[in-house]
């Protein structure tokens, strides 16, 4: 089979990361495609493509703001129609703009044309995101930086001269906002409340508020700060002024801090500052051990339960059980396959806690890393770089957790796959619906295939509908992440 490798160059031609993994993935499933990539000619991005085998040559003439199509095909005809297909997808957005007249392409021209706005999304390659988010402080703009790759000197120059102007950087790499109730990146629709929440994990964030709203309470603000945000490094400063802003708000009257473990010395700013509030807090630090706070604060070792503490001490979802629901004995290993970091860390702490053997590509403390042979439980971080470089990730296209969801299915080794599914904006539009088609007839198999979904009843997805495919299908599904997870080691006490 001769193999065809077609690259083209669309000079000075921007857009988002997001919709370049959607347009890469819709390219890459056409007949006769064996992978193609939309992306933007940063050196990252280049190596990318380059180390996919998606560069006929690696000297490319193409310089960051270019846009780079690359095509590997079975044939010839097969990769001209496919180039097409990509061409055809990458008008549209000329076609739409010319439609709407006029459309900014700077930040000068957008803040002109919008005096009002506040607040600037930011989603371009890693390269380049430092540069526009500087821009868009010094037109008073508060910045939500949605890219990653950006360096640490970077990250901790643009936030001390946000600090100066008195604006926020939530960021990089902030996946989840929701700003005077309006759902920023990956985030659900939950009622308006008086519950803020400061975030520091993407998914972390996104369970909680979706726990809150099936409680029946809603949200004031989200503040994301960026996962490095409570490192050593960073020193914690979009979270400590998150925390001013929302202790300062009368429209907010308790508030939930969410990390994975962070930094001892910033930690203690942070605990220093909740000390001098009038408000509760609920503190969920995933992974780490029980922390001295205040009288006006209180530790949770899951999201479950940070969001009831946040909820005035209301049990959620009272009548499921794990020790009851759990009717198999599974003697077998759990397979944990999790496209959210933070659920996949709030995993292994349960599983660690119950003094099971675990081991993560992703590991908090206490758990191992992963090793060839071992007997531990397998909890996975599908999101890591390793598993979506070039790729999108898998809460936007499902399909990059098929291969190793399929391998465990068929491993005799394993009794229970643990799986979460995570739904809202900026995710895909039906993920358990794809989940169910990949599993196909293995889920009636001896393997036990246990879910929880992320999101609410009036997400796109809609929670509802989606537990009800998954169910259908025979997958036994848990209220929440830490439900689910608990449903798992219930099963395997079972078998002794």
């Amino acid at each position: 089979m001769s193999i065809t490798i077609i690259n083209e160059i669309h000079r000075g031609f921007y857009l988002d990361s997001v919709a370049l993994m959607r347009y890469s993935k819709a390219i890459a499933e056409m007949d006769g495609v064996e992978e193609a990539a939309l992306m933007m000619a940063s050196p990252s991005n280049r190596q990318i493509m380059s180390d996919a085998g998606l560069l006929s040559d690696v000297s490319l003439d193409a310089e960051g703001g270019d846009l780079i199509v690359g095509i590997r095909a079975s044939s010839a005809d097969k990769a001209e129609a496919a180039r097409a297909a990509a061409n055809s997808i990458l008008n549209q957005p000329t076609i739409y703009a010319d439609a709407e007249a006029w459309r900014p392409r700077s930040t000068r021209s957008a803040v002109k044309a919008n005096p009002d706005a506040n607040l600037a999304l930011i989603s371009v390659a890693g390269d380049f995101a430092a540069a526009e988010a500087r821009k868009s402080l010094r037109h008073g703009l508060h910045v939500m930086l949605f890219s990653d790759n950006v360096s640490i000197a970077d990250e901790l120059s643009l936030k001390h001269e946000a600090q100066d102007l008195g604006l926020l950087v939530m960021g990089p790499d902030c996946g989840t906002a929701i700003i005077n109730g309006t759902p920023l990146a990956f985030a659900n629709i939950v009622p308006k409340g008086d519950i803020g929440v400061i975030g520091a994990s993407g998914t972390g964030t996104q369970e909680i508020t979706c726990l809150i709203a099936q409680g029946g309470a809603g949200v004031s603000q989200v503040i994301g700060v960026g996962g490095r945000d409570l490192k050593e490094d960073i020193g914690g400063i979009t979270t400590l002024m998150a925390l001013e802003a929302l202790d300062a708000d009368p429209a907010t009257r308790h508030i939930v801090i969410i990390s994975k473990p962070p930094s001892k010395t910033v930690a203690d700013k942070v605990i220093a500052r909740i000390k001098t509030s009038k408000k509760p807090f609920t503190v969920c630090f995933i992974g780490a051990s029980k922390w001295d706070l205040p009288s006006n604060a209180q530790f949770t070792s899951t999201l479950k339960s940070a969001s009831e503490h946040a909820l005035g001490g209301q049990v959620l979802f009272p009548s499921f059980n794990p020790e009851t629901v759990a009717k198999r004995a599974i003697p077998a290993k759990v397979s944990g396959l999790f496209t959210g970091g933070t659920l996949c860390a709030e995993a292994q702490m349960l599983f660690r806690v119950a003094g099971l053997r675990v081991m993560s590509n992703a590991s908090i403390p206490g758990v191992e890393s992963i090793s060839v042979g071992s007997d531990a439980h397998t909890i996975i971080d599908m999101g890591s770089d390793e598993y979506t470089q070039g790729r999108p990730h898998p809460m936007i296209d499902p399909s990059v957790r098929d291969i190793a969801l399929n391998k465990a299915m068929d491993d005799p080794t394993i009794g229970i796959v643990l799986l979460d599914v995570v739904i809202g904006y900026g995710s895909h539009e039906d993920p358990a619906g794809h989940l169910v088609s990949s599993l196909g007839t293995s889920i009636n198999g001896s393997t036990l295939v246990i879910a929880s979904v992320t999101g609410t009843d009036v997400d796109p997805q809609g929670r509802i509908t989606q537990i009800a495919k998954l169910e259908k299908a025979g997958i036994l599904v848990a209220p929440s992440n830490a439900d689910a997870a608990e449903l798992a080691i219930a099963c395997l006490k079972l078998a002794g």
